[in-house]
């Protein structure tokens, strides 16, 4: 004997399940319908915080780091000659500088200097190497300037050092400095 008892609707539910309409409700539902929105492939919408695309049929997050992602995804095959990438770290690593593998890299190279252009290619990588280590150090510097000047010892007092000046003549003397030697050449 059944103690528990069956509802109309768990009595419609299972003739649905039974007869191959299981997608078919049980209910009727009146004062609501719900909105409902075609997207085709391509489509980019926004839907409850996120942004949502079609891509070969399937729907998916377009998640804020696909661009970095990409950025950092290395190919099977060199862009260039078409050999795979994944057979030596060193075309990892020259992919990430040149968009390349090792051996197009040295082939490039070779030709530069086969034309008398390498001296001025090399200084090229050198100054965007010297300029971008001093742009993040004036960015360091800056960051340094705006951080906040209280401390929590070992002991757990607060110390408290915003009555410490740091615009002094040293650090407008290093930002003369850095901006000297990014107008430099190597």
């Amino acid at each position: 004997m059944l103690n528990k008892e069956f509802k109309p609707r768990d009595v419609q539910r299972m003739r649905n399940i039974i007869s191959g309409k299981a997608g078919d409700g049980t209910q009727t539902q009146v004062g609501y319908v719900a909105e409902v929105l075609e997207h085709v492939e391509g489509d980019i919408w926004e839907e409850n915080g996120k942004t949502w695309t079609i891509k070969r049929g399937i729907k998916q997050t377009i998640s804020k780091y696909g661009t970095l992602r990409k950025v950092l995804e290395i190919p099977l095959a060199c862009p260039s000659c078409k050999t795979a990438m994944n057979d030596h770290w060193i075309n990892v690593k020259m992919f990430r500088i040149h968009g390349m593998c090792l051996n197009c890299v040295t082939e490039m190279e070779t030709n530069l200097k086969v034309q008398g252009k390498f001296e001025d290619y090399k200084k090229g990588i050198m100054n965007s190497n010297k300029n971008a280590m001093l742009e993040d150090l004036e960015k360091a510097l800056d960051n340094w300037v705006q951080e906040t000047d209280t401390f929590i010892s070992e002991d757990g007092v607060v110390e408290d050092w915003s009555k410490v000046s740091k615009e002094t003549e040293a650090l407008d003397s290093f930002r003369d400095f850095i901006k000297r030697a990014k107008e430099e050449e190597i």
